[in-house]
């Protein structure tokens, strides 16, 4: 049995990209019997630095959060403009998972380790209090991985 390659193994997240954030939101809301919650929209390149396959883009996003009991959210994503990860999942196969995501420590140290395991970067950015990054893992676990480093 060999190391854990992120240091954990605790999901916090279940990305899924939609078409149109509020009414899913709603739908959820719904189904799990709570209020709706209000959508964001992810911030300007400018200061999130987002970037595909290490280029710069205009990408955002309209994001919303349901919670999943104590520990795993529910994000929906809408994407705003491409290219971005998220457009192009949409794209390829519609609204459905995009990824699981993983709070962790030392990013760019485990970015490296899975990319020693043919796991690469696909999207990196910031968001106001730490960053994220989305490593395609799809040949290798079946899904996208998103890594999130809060910076506290």
């Amino acid at each position: 049995m060999g190391s854990n390659v992120m240091g954990t193994s605790v999901v916090c997240q279940v990305g899924v990209i939609v078409r149109d954030v509020e009414k899913t939101a709603q739908a959820w809301a719904n189904v799990l019997g709570v209020e709706a919650p209000s959508w964001s929209l992810t911030d300007p390149k400018e200061e999130s630095h987002i970037n595909l396959l290490g280029k710069s883009t205009d990408a955002r996003a309209k994001l919303a959060f349901l919670s999943l009991g104590d520990q795993v959210q529910l994000e929906l994503i809408e994407p705003v403009g491409e290219p971005s990860t998220w457009a192009e999942f949409l794209k390829e196969h519609g609204q459905g998972i995009h990824h699981i995501a993983f709070h962790l420590k030392g990013m760019d140290e485990v970015i490296a380790r899975l990319e020693a395991h043919n796991i690469t970067t696909i999207q990196r950015g910031d968001y106001t209090g730490g960053r994220y990054g989305y490593m395609d893992g799809v040949e290798e676990l079946g899904v996208i991985l998103e890594l999130l480093e809060n910076f506290d």
